[in-house]
């Protein structure tokens, strides 16, 4: 195509979903009508949470810890005292707990986990979620497909991957431990629509240099500004604005970041985003894990309650898995300083609500913890399963780095079709 052409074709496309009457902008109300026929929250424990602490409890053996088990509303699964209102929902929950994976390195695990790929310097392959989003997401909504909040960033995670920055998340609270009536807003978000005319030239003057310049760095910016007009429209914007919840109905969550992050993520899913993850920091308990663990199970009890309470009070529970793992698990060995390593080998992680059978363990490991004797899972099977369960195949394959088709989870990977 001559550049002149790309120019004006790019400019009709830039701009016109820079302008409040057409495009992106005004496509909140239609996507909220046709919502994709499943959404998924993530709720990552950043650090590898002690799942032998929380999901896997070995009560009677010198690994074991303080910790007791109790019984939940699935007859025959028993969970950590610490998570009593998660316990009432087991029936609509699944606990693996033969996860075993190969990362021991926090930013390798995270990547194997979140791509279900090793890391390598060839690829930089998708986050799972971005492919979900992909495939459920409407290119037409306000909304972004795929929002992380309060991640840890590492290399390669938040990209988009080989797929581009059009399917990379909107990130919001990064890092951050503050107050989250601030960290949960969007920076510099104006809820009034902008001005049609400047956004409308804003998008001339982006094919212009698009035509140009074309490149990844190119695209990343004019991706970036096409998502921000996207989010000025009032719709979009009052998503995210928390004070228009209930005193009440914010407390049940918690009055922090995590809470208030699964709270948004409510409201997200609610207005027909596919992906939203919520990650609880901390689990990195090489020291005093026991009350780390406790206190941090408190948090995750109490948003995660919440979370299901809402979901299935709107009729979203049937639409909607929830899952809940981190990176890898701890080691059933406690340290010198009554704290847990990391420990990949063996670990648990957690699935439930739309399509996934609820009320069951998969697979077990030993009495002292250190291996899986049964059913063991790979993080690609995992993310295979999660996959099946929101309505996405697993085995379609997007176009990679120099023409190559990949799969959205590797071929290796087996769903838990005990699970579905």
């Amino acid at each position: 195509m001559p550049i002149a052409s790309r120019r004006r074709f790019l400019a009709a496309t830039l701009g016109g979903a820079a302008s409040s009457g057409s495009g992106w902008l005004g496509g909140l109300a239609a996507a909220a009508e046709k919502k994709p026929t499943r959404s998924c929250v993530l709720l990552w424990l950043q650090g590898g949470p002690a799942t032998i602490d929380m999901w896997d409890l070995k009560p009677g053996h010198k690994n074991g810890g303080p910790f007791k088990e109790i019984d939940t509303a699935a007859p025959g699964v028993r969970v950590s005292e610490h998570l009593p209102k998660v316990a009432g929902w087991m029936k609509h929950l699944a606990v693996v707990r033969s996860m075993s994976t190969k990362e021991g390195d926090h930013g390798r695990a995270t990547l194997l986990g979140r791509t279900g790929a090793a890391p390598q310097p060839a690829v930089q392959y998708p986050t799972v979620a971005a492919s979900v989003a992909k495939e459920l997401g409407a290119a037409a909504a306000d909304l972004p497909n795929y929002v992380s909040i309060a991640p840890r960033r590492y290399d390669g995670l938040f990209t988009g991957g080989f797929l581009g920055p059009k399917y990379a998340p909107l990130v919001i609270a990064e890092e951050t431990a503050g107050d989250p009536e601030v960290a949960l807003r969007v920076p510099n978000l104006r809820g009034d629509g902008g001005r049609p005319d400047r956004q409308a030239l804003l998008g001339r003057l982006n094919a212009d240099f698009a035509a140009d310049h074309p490149g990844a760095v190119t695209d990343g910016t004019v991706t970036a500004a096409a998502r921000a007009a996207q989010l000025m429209s009032p719709a979009a914007a009052g998503v995210f604005d928390l004070s228009a919840e209930k005193d009440a109905a914010r407390d049940r969550y918690g009055r922090n970041l995590f809470g208030q992050g699964c709270l948004l993520a409510r409201r997200l899913v609610e207005k027909g985003v596919p992906f939203v993850e919520v990650t609880l920091d901390g689990w990195d308990t090489h020291s005093n894990n026991f009350p780390a663990v406790q206190g941090l199970c408190g948090t995750l009890d109490r948003a995660w309650d919440a979370l299901m309470t809402d979901l299935k009070d709107r009729g979203l529970l049937d639409t909607t898995t929830v899952v809940c793992m981190g990176e890898f698990g701890r080691t059933p060995k406690i340290n010198q300083g009554s704290g847990r390593d990391h420990y990949p080998a063996a670990w648990s992680a957690v699935l439930g609500g739309a399509g996934v059978k609820g009320g069951q363990v998969v697979g077990r490991t030993s009495k002292d913890g250190t291996a899986v004797e049964e059913r063991p899972v790979s993080a690609p099977d995992l993310l295979a399963t999660v996959c099946r369960a929101v309505g996405v195949d697993p085995a379609k394959q997007n176009m990679g780095p120099n023409g190559r088709p990949i799969r959205i989870v590797d071929v290796a990977a087996k769903p838990i079709e005990e699970l579905l």
